[in-house]
C-alpha cells in the first residue's frame, strides 16, 4: 500500500474534473486527477464530440441532396459508414491528444484506475491512496438510463452503442424526445433511416419552451420523421431481426433498432461517497451554492450535481471549485445563465427562463414576450432555414429568457447569454448595430420589437 499527498485530489477526468485540475494547477496547487477510463470522459469519447461529428456528416449529406436548389450540380450516392466513423475518430483523437498534452504541461498527476472515496480527504485506487490537504472534488459524471425492466443489449441501444453501429439500420425507433433522442433522430434521418420518435410527455424537447418543441415537431414531420408524443411504452420485444415496441395506445411499432434515450443518471453508486459522509438524493450529490457536499472538504461538480447535464456547465463547475478552494471567492454558477443547444436539424438554442417559468416567478400579467420569425432574416433565407427568436421579459424589466429555433442558431447563443446574465433591458440591446446579412440580426430585430421599435416586423 502506497500513499501520496496533494493539495487537491479529483475523482473523474471528464469535463468538470479536468477543468478543475487545469485551473487548480494554474493557481499553483498540486493536483492528482484520477480517471478510470480515458481523459475527457463521456463528452469527448462517447457524447458531445462524436455525436456532433456525426451530425456534421449528416448536414453534409443534406447539403449534397439539395445542392440543385442553389444551382450546384452534385449527387448524393449514400453513406459510407466506416468513412464517417473514421472522420469521427480523427476529430476525437486530435482533441484527446491535445487534452493529454494540456494536462501534462500543467504537471497534473494523472492516475489511471477506478477510484474509491475512502474518507473526506482520501481516494484509493487499487493499492494506492491519494490524500488531499485542501479538498477532494467528485466529478464522476453520468451514465445512460433506461426504463425499468428494459435492459440494453441486442437491438436495444444506448447512445453509446448507437454511435458505433457497424451498419446503418433501415428503420429505428427513438424512445425519448429529449436532446439525445432528437439529435439521433435527426442524424439518422439524414443518413436515410426511417425514424419514429416516441415521447411520453406532450411535446418534444420538454425541458425547452413549448414553442420550440412545436416548431421542431413540425420540422421533423416535414423531414419524414414520425413523431408520437403523449404515449407510454408498455412492452418491448426483440428477436434476431426486429424489435417491437408496444405502446399504451395504437398498434405496436417495429424497427431494426430501438434507441433508448430517456436521459442520463449520476454515476455515484459503489464509490464510497455515502460511507465518507457525502449525502446523495436519488443518486445525485447534494451540494450548497458553492458546490460543497455534506462532507467537510469534499466538493462535487458536473452531472452528479442535479440540474443541467451539460459539458460546459461541468467546465464552469470545475473552474469555480478550483478558484473557491484557492480562496479567490468566485461567483457561483447559475443554471439559469447556462446556455443550452440541441444540435438537431433545425437547431434549438436557449438560455434563461421559459415563458411558463417566467409567469410562475413574476406572475402572468408581469411577463412580455415577442417572437421574430426567421422568414424576415436575409441570411436565414440564404441558407434556407425557418424558425424564430423568442424573447421573454419581465414587464418593464430585463430580458430573462431567449429561445431560438433554426439552422445554426447555436452560434447565436453567446449574445443571448450575455443579455440574460447581465440583466439587459430591451433598450440596452436595441441600439446596437448587428452586422448585415447575418442570422445575428434576428436577435437585434427581436430586441427592437420588444423595445417598441420594430423595424422588419409588424408593430
Amino acid at each position: 500500500m502506497t500513499e501520496s499527498t496533494f493539495d487537491l485530489v479529483i475523482l473523474g477526468g471528464g469535463s468538470g474534473g479536468y477543468a478543475a485540475a487545469l485551473r487548480a494547477a494554474d493557481l499553483g496547487l498540486g493536483v492528482a486527477l484520477v480517471e478510470e477510463d480515458k481523459l475527457g470522459g463521456t463528452c469527448l469519447h462517447s457524447g458531445c464530440i462524436p455525436t456532433k461529428a456525426l451530425l456534421h456528416a449528416a448536414e453534409v449529406a443534406e447539403v449534397s441532396r439539395h445542392a440543385a436548389s442553389v444551382g450546384v450540380r452534385a449527387s448524393f450516392d449514400g453513406i459510407d459508414l466506416p468513412g464517417v466513423h473514421a472522420y469521427r475518430d480523427t476529430v476525437v483523437d486530435r482533441l484527446y491528444k491535445g487534452l493529454r498534452g494540456l494536462v501534462a504541461s500543467r504537471e497534473v498527476t494523472l492516475v489511471h484506475g477506478r477510484g474509491h472515496l475512502v474518507s473526506p480527504t482520501a481516494v484509493r485506487v487499487g493499492e494506492a491512496t491519494f490524500s488531499a490537504t485542501k479538498a477532494v472534488v467528485l466529478a464522476t459524471g453520468s451514465v445512460a438510463r433506461s426504463l425499468p425492466g428494459l435492459d440494453f443489449g441486442g437491438r436495444v441501444l444506448s447512445s453509446t452503442e448507437a454511435l458505433s453501429l457497424p451498419e446503418l439500420p433501415r428503420s429505428a425507433i427513438v424512445l425519448g424526445g429529449g436532446v439525445i433522442g432528437v439529435e439521433f433522430a435527426s442524424l439518422w434521418r439524414s443518413f436515410g433511416v426511417d425514424v419514429t420518435v416516441v415521447e411520453a410527455l406532450p411535446g418534444l424537447v420538454p425541458s425547452e419552451d413549448p414553442s420550440c418543441g412545436k416548431a421542431l415537431e413540425r420540422a421533423f414531420r416535414r423531414r419524414g420523421i414520425a413523431v408520437r408524443t403523449g404515449v407510454r411504452v408498455e412492452a418491448v420485444e426483440q428477436d434476431e431481426r426486429r424489435v417491437s415496441v408496444r405502446l399504451a395506445t395504437g398498434a405496436p411499432l417495429e424497427a431494426d433498432v430501438l434507441l433508448v434515450a430517456v436521459g442520463r443518471g449520476p454515476r455515484t453508486a459503489g464509490m464510497g461517497f455515502e460511507e465518507a459522509g457525502v449525502t446523495l438524493d436519488r443518486g445525485f450529490v447534494r451540494v450548497d451554492e458553492s458546490l460543497r457536499t455534506q462532507a467537510a472538504g469534499v466538493y462535487a461538480v458536473g452531472d452528479i450535481v442535479e440540474g443541467l447535464q451539460l459539458a460546459h456547465r461541468g467546465f464552469q463547475h470545475g473552474m469555480f471549485v478550483a478558484e473557491e478552494i484557492a480562496g479567490l471567492g468566485p461567483t457561483p454558477v447559475a443554471d439559469d445563465c447556462v446556455p443550452r443547444v440541441t444540435y438537431c436539424d433545425p437547431e434549438i438554442a436557449s438560455v434563461g427562463l421559459t415563458e411558463a417559468r417566467a409567469k410562475e416567478k413574476f406572475g402572468a400579467d408581469r411577463v412580455e414576450c415577442v417572437e421574430y420569425n426567421l422568414a424576415g432574416n436575409g441570411k436565414s433565407q440564404i441558407i434556407g432555414t425557418s424558425g424564430f427568436v423568442k424573447l421573454v421579459r419581465e414587464k418593464d424589466g430585463p430580458v430573462v429568457g431567449v429561445h431560438m429555433v433554426g439552422a445554426r442558431v447555436g452560434e447565436l447563443i453567446a449574445e443571448a447569454q450575455l443579455a440574460v446574465a447581465w440583466e439587459a433591458h430591451p433598450d440596452d440591446v436595441a441600439p446596437l448595430a448587428h452586422a448585415h446579412p447575418t442570422q445575428n440580426e434576428a436577435l437585434g430585430e427581436a430586441f427592437l420589437a420588444l423595445a417598441g421599435k420594430p423595424l422588419h416586423t409588424h408593430g
